[in-house]
């Protein structure tokens, strides 16, 4: 619709004044010459140096050219003339109330198209499901009001109090007093205008010119595919959806379900606009009888042995199907007693009137409600609690026998380690087979139907899109006595080779923690094996046993009873401790060990949990992380000490990899934990050591960067700084590489204008007159692009890197599949250059992260994320192992006494001992 249209809409106001954006700017005041105008500090100026995302400043040319597909499906955008109309929704019930219940919004916006279309120009909507509406082109009015009536929207909402099975028939009339869901009700609908976006928009941004327009109108493609998919009856989550179908859907143990859907998400990318669509998977509750799902939850023999205090706090929400009536309700809560206990006030059908006309209410037992009024003997639930679908205040019980989960509901809590190997197991997919299933999901959404996508003519190709990657060489690794080689595939090993750094153990011991294996011939060989590699091993002083009458103490009641052992008969502190667990996963000596061992008494330790007796391979996998851990390097790239490696060798540099790891969905109240490692002894870029602090839970900006206390900096950077310092030869570094994972396109500003800042500042305050330069990277593998080979069923070869055609139009990113992908499809990491003073070419920039992939100490392949990033997961996760079995209380003052008054104070990590905080103890 143009803008002449009259309806008023296309006045669009950001401050409320209702004037047109195309009216012309006021004109420049007249300055007296001769007169300096005083300057204003206004918020405006001072954003004057917010950074912005790089532009791409060219592209990568080395490496074997590779024709490829990618999930990313062309869209045709025919109507860019348009306008997409934002519009507000507001939902009432007829009495006035607003409408809180979720999941509603969809069937009354359905109604009010359905009932009102010609009032509404035959416009057709997309909803996103709360408060916000879209339409191609301008409704006939700003505001407009409609009512509707649904018919059963008894689903979720109970007034309470009814009779246990929502179950009256209409012609009860003498019950019609008592207040059960209505079978049908009425809703008022306001929709007001809110704001226009033209399409437009969307060529700007396929050009590189983002605005928030362009963001919007992608938004608004985006609701209308989940609306699209929300009427094909899908669960949605985000922006991937599933549909209803049993052959979606695998077991993962405890009644929890692996349930296959699709992601689907326009991008902008130079190629033009396109849809990237993947496979993907949520858990979801098997649907069935109530009581199947408890128990399997649990794990319990009958439901007499459930926990149904756990059980109450699972259930809760949970939708259920109630027979014989078919009724939908969502779980508030349990009974406290069980039904032959639990009684209610009830109003019997022929019960004597009072002196005011009002039937007389009865209390009785659900149970014999259900007995002398339906008729219905119960078969198990007599004896266990009832659900309950009414409010806290105003129950409404139903014994659990009644009860059926409906299909498509989410498990949102932690899966134990078991149900999450299943679950990754079972969604894995080869290439080929993936793209399959994309081609299939693209036909079955049949998008050329979606009336709004037609009516702006947006058209979505079915045909994978064809790019062109390019294979860069492995970078050459140094071994030990001399030894070069090129890993081919991606990989390599230590078959008759050395460490290139090996170290010498000669004060350790065994504490072994009933591991089912034979402790003197594990040591033997580990001795044997080390000595192939480079490393002296003397034998263990010891081989702690642990004893039988402590095996099934708490674990930090263990670990305690191992050190008295230890320590009463070593002579001095060991250089090394091995320690061996009884079982694999999850261990819950491991937290207690560790903390003992790096905070209390400064001990390098390396558990292992030998199923059976282990092999040599075993042994050597353990052997490259003991190495690295006591200060030795397996292997290192050949140029690390040449000038040849880039910028890198020939001026002082520092790589930092930064993360943050947050608890898991069930844990609200677990701090956050955030690491960052910083490389050491330069021109090395094999040898790192970490910082790792707490802050508050979920924040994703790291805090403790820079941590004023007076005029000193307890943060981060300067002891990761002052630790360059010392290892590199009393140099500063001239430039510094950070490498940041885990944050999404919206908060790169915050990482640009917030973190780097305080980088920055941190520098400062080591010494006012340093300035080195900077190169800010974000990897993300939290995407959902996937590469395939046209010729080939195989996963893209290890070193496959992308930085053309569906990559950014205007910003600097490129994709790697730096790994050989064994299993399912490669995932590749997405890599954003945000910023870089150091000006390194594309080929130089590809190379550097390519190599980083190669010098990972605890494995002999590329990994599929540079190093420095991996070493700050398994910092963070090694020392979130601590906080497990910490008494909050205790921990919050272990880190320098009183915490200051104003947020939540955080739990701290307790500080390693010095002479393991700058080892590669995560290693």
């Amino acid at each position: 619709m143009d803008s002449t249209s009259g309806n008023g809409a296309e006045i669009e106001s950001a401050n409320g004044s209702g004037v047109v954006t195309d009216a012309l700017p006021p004109p420049p005041p007249v300055i007296p010459p001769n007169v300096e105008p005083v300057k204003i500090t206004t918020e405006v100026a001072e954003k004057k140096n917010v950074r912005v995302p790089m532009a791409r400043d060219g592209f990568g040319t080395k490496g074997q050219k590779i024709p490829l597909l990618t999930n990313h499906f062309g869209v045709k955008v025919a109507n860019l003339q348009g306008y997409f109309y934002h519009y507000s929704v507001a939902l009432f019930y007829d009495d006035g109330r607003p409408v809180e219940q979720k999941g509603v919004g969809r069937k009354i916006l359905d109604k009010v198209h359905e009932t009102y279309h010609t009032d509404l120009d035959g416009k057709h909507f997309a909803y996103d499901g709360e408060k916000t509406l879209f339409t191609f082109g301008a409704l006939p009015s700003n505001k407009m009001d409609f009512s509707v009536v649904l018919e059963e929207v008894s689903s979720a909402r109970t007034n309470g109090n009814a009779s246990p099975n929502g179950n009256e028939e209409p012609s009860d009339g003498g019950r019609k007093r008592l207040r059960r869901p209505n079978r049908s009700k009425s809703f008022r609908v306001e929709i007001s205008y809110a704001a226009k976006i033209p399409l437009q928009a969307l060529a700007n941004a396929m050009r590189g010119q983002e605005s928030e327009n362009s963001q919007e109108a992608i938004r608004v493609l985006d609701i209308i595919l989940r609306q699209h998919a929300a009427r094909q009856g899908c669960l949605l989550v985000r922006q991937s959806f599933f549909h209803n179908d049993p052959t979606n859907c695998e077991q993962v143990g405890g009644n929890i379900l692996g349930c296959r859907g699709f992601h689907s998400s326009f991008r902008t990318t130079q190629g033009g606009m396109s849809l990237n669509m993947d496979v993907t998977t949520t858990m979801i509750i098997k649907p069935g009888p109530l009581i199947d799902f408890v128990i399997a939850n649990q794990g319990a023999r009958d439901p007499f042995t459930v926990d149904w205090s756990k059980a109450k706090r699972t259930l809760k929400n949970l939708r259920i199907k109630v027979s014989p009536s078919n009724q939908e309700y969502r779980i508030t809560g349990m009974s406290d007693k069980p039904c032959k206990e639990q009684t209610f006030e009830y109003r019997p059908r022929n019960a004597p009137k009072n002196e005011n006309g009002e039937s007389e209410t009865i209390e009785i037992t659900v149970y014999d409600y259900f007995l002398r009024e339906r008729n219905m003997e119960l078969q198990y639930s007599a004896d266990l609690p009832c659900v309950n679908v009414g409010r806290p205040k105003r129950p409404t019980y139903i014994p659990l026998e009644h009860c059926t989960l409906i299909p498509l509901q989410r498990y949102t809590k932690a899966l134990n380690t078991f149900q999450r190997s299943a679950l990754v197991e079972k969604s894995r997919q080869k290439p080929q087979e993936r793209m399959n299933v994309l081609s299939k999901a693209l036909k079955v959404s049949n998008y050329d139907s979606e009336p709004l996508l037609r009516s702006c003519g947006i058209s979505i190709s079915s045909n994978f899109t064809q790019v062109e990657g390019r294979v860069l060489q492995a970078p050459k690794l140094k071994m030990g006595r001399g030894d070069e080689l090129f890993p081919r595939n991606g990989r390599w090993n230590f078959n008759n080779k050395q460490f290139v750094e090996p170290t010498k153990i000669d004060k350790w011991a065994v504490a072994n923690f009933s591991a089912r294996c034979n402790v003197r011939q594990l040591v033997d060989d580990l001795i044997r094996i080390g000595g192939s590699k480079g490393i002296e091993i003397a034998a263990p002083f010891d081989v702690f046993e642990e004893g039988h009458q402590f095996r099934r103490a708490p674990p930090l009641i263990r670990v305690e009873k191992m050190f008295e052992e230890i320590q009463s008969k070593l002579p001095g502190a060991p250089q090394f401790l091995l320690c061996l667990l009884p079982e694999r996963k999850n261990c819950d000596i491991y937290g207690p060990w560790k903390k003992k061992n790096l905070t209390e008494y400064g001990i390098v330790t390396q558990c292992m949990a030998p199923v059976r007796q282990p092999n040599d391979q075993y042994l050597t996998n353990c052997l490259l992380k003991i190495n690295a851990k006591l200060g030795g390097l397996n292997s290192m790239l050949s140029v690390e000490r040449t000038p040849a490696f880039t910028v890198i060798s020939k001026v002082p540099t520092i790589i930092l990899g930064m993360d943050v790891s947050h608890g898991s969905p069930g844990q609200s109240d677990v701090p956050s934990i955030a690491a960052v490692v910083s490389s050491r002894q330069w021109p090395l870029v094999s040898k790192y050591r970490a910082s790792v602090r707490t802050q508050p839970s979920k924040a994703e900006m790291i805090e403790s960067l820079v941590k004023k206390n007076g005029t000193e900096d307890d943060g981060i950077i300067k002891e990761l700084l002052v630790d360059f310092y010392t290892s590199s030869g009393k140099r500063k570094p001239e430039h510094i590489i950070i490498f940041r994972d885990g944050v999404s396109e919206s908060q790169f500003n915050q990482v640009l204008n917030i973190e780097l800042d305080q980088i920055i500042e941190a520098c400062k305050l080591l010494d006012e007159n340093w300035n080195p330069k900077f190169l800010l990277l974000v990897a993300q593998k939290n995407h959902h692009t996937k590469f395939f080979q046209t010729n080939s069923p195989d996963n893209v070869p290890p070193g496959t890197i992308i930085d053309s055609k569906i990559c950014h139009p205007k910003n600097n990113d490129f994709y790697l599949c730096a790994h050989a992908g064994m299993i399912g499809t490669t995932r590749p990491t997405h890599y954003h250059v945000l910023y870089d003073e150091i000006h390194f070419s594309p080929d130089e920039l590809q190379e550097l992260v390519h190599s980083l992939s190669y010098v990972y100490q605890r494995s002999t392949t590329a990994i599929s994320v540079v190093a420095p990033i991996c070493y700050a997961h398994l910092a963070a996760a090694q020392l979130g192992t601590f906080m497990k079995f910490e008494d909050q209380s205790e921990t919050s003052s272990s880190h320098g006494g009183v915490t200051a008054p104003g947020p939540i104070s955080v739990a701290q990590l307790p500080k390693l001992k010095d002479n393991v905080a700058n080892s590669m103890f995560f290693c």
